[in-house]
């Protein structure tokens, strides 16, 4: 069964009386939102672009886009047009559209380090305020003994054969937006245009070693589950001048089974005693500081609830904390003994709530 198209207006944003330029724009801005080095932990991400590109294919050719209007996505293919058939990988679509290089300025193709991810646990109490906690993790450094040349100390670093110092080779390929010349790191030297005559010993002429490192990472109040703190320079490290990759740590709060959180609320629950919901008295709630006895209003009814003001949690960028939500679940024994029973049944008597009259 096949796959029913989205409406490229509607995959792109605009309005169908969009101009040539708002529609750039709008490709552009998804291009960018979609890019590998800040989207690698969506899987669609691929496929997102790839629709996106179709759309502004089609939308970005005057003749297209008049069909289009007129037939729909039926209408292009009866003209003997299909968009998207040429589409490769991602890499080759954005640099048929863009001309290759790096129009975002992500670092791609310039031997920029790549990003690591890291993952710290709290718990929901750490959550109240800001916590230091160490990460270790596995991440390319530059060789000390070579200082990042991959020559051996003393040794001559020479001028790489196979792209004559240039870094790059070029390769010239046909796609559905015409001839394409596509700009590629050199295998032999790596996109650094030299390569050692003698290997440095310790990282065997890649410039490059992994090793353990740790880092402290500040983890702001408020925080959610999930979300992530970027130590910038932390990653991976380029080759030749490229940039340091980032570090990225993830947040993961243990849940708590006596407190659950909406934001910067908290709500928690209260088992009452039936005889205490009717005269009043008092109980013990769970808090992020321990447990706080409160009061129980004389009437209470199942699911009242109570607050109690700034106990909950602060938000992320700071100011005053959320409050506390108590839901009280009134509790009915269901073992009493002779004597309790009789207790209860005086009780009901009193307060008139005996055996119900037959209705009419």
């Amino acid at each position: 069964m096949a796959t029913t198209k989205r409406d490229y207006y509607q995959v792109l944003g605009v309005e169908r009386s969009a101009s040539e330029a708002a529609i750039k724009k709008a490709f552009r801005r998804l291009a960018r939102e979609l890019h590998p080095d800040v989207n690698a932990h969506d899987p669609e991400a691929e496929e997102k672009f790839k629709e996106a590109a179709e759309a502004y294919e089609v939308l970005s050719d005057r003749e297209r886009r008049e069909t289009y209007d007129r037939f729909g996505h039926e209408g292009l293919r009866t003209g003997g047009f299909e968009p998207g058939a040429g589409f490769g990988s991602f890499q080759d679509i954005f640099d048929a559209i863009f001309g290759g290089g790096d129009p975002f300025g992500f670092g791609r193709g310039s031997g920029a380090g790549a990003d690591v991810a890291a993952v710290v646990e709290l718990e929901l109490e750490d959550v109240r305020e800001e916590q230091v906690r160490e990460v270790s993790f596995e991440a390319v450094s530059v060789c000390e003994r070579c200082r990042g040349n991959g020559a051996e100390p003393g040794t001559p670093i020479e001028t790489c054969p196979k792209c004559g110092g240039a870094g790059q080779l070029r390769e010239v390929s046909s796609s559905i937006f015409g001839q394409v010349v596509r700009a590629m790191p050199c295998e032999r030297c790596g996109g650094d245009g030299r390569i050692p005559e003698t290997p440095c010993e310790r990282c065997g002429g890649a410039g490059r070693v992994t090793e353990m490192r740790t880092w402290e990472v500040e983890i702001p109040a408020g925080i959610e589950d999930g979300q992530r703190v970027r130590i910038a320079g932390a990653g991976h490290a380029g080759a030749a001048a490229g940039r340091q990759g980032d570090l990225y740590v993830e947040v993961r709060i243990d849940a708590d089974e006596r407190l659950t959180r909406q934001g910067t609320e908290l709500i928690a629950r209260a088992e009452v005693p039936v005889t205490t919901a009717i005269v009043g008295g008092e109980v013990f709630v769970p808090t992020l500081e321990g447990e706080v006895a409160i009061e129980v209003p004389p009437g209470t009814q199942h699911g009242d609830i109570t607050r109690l003001s700034g106990r909950g949690l602060p938000p992320l960028r700071g100011g005053r904390r959320g409050d506390q939500h108590v839901v009280f679940e009134l509790v009915v024994p269901t073992d009493l003994d002779p004597e309790q029973r009789e207790a209860a049944e005086r009780l009901a008597e009193a307060l008139g709530e005996g055996q119900p009259s037959p209705r009419r």
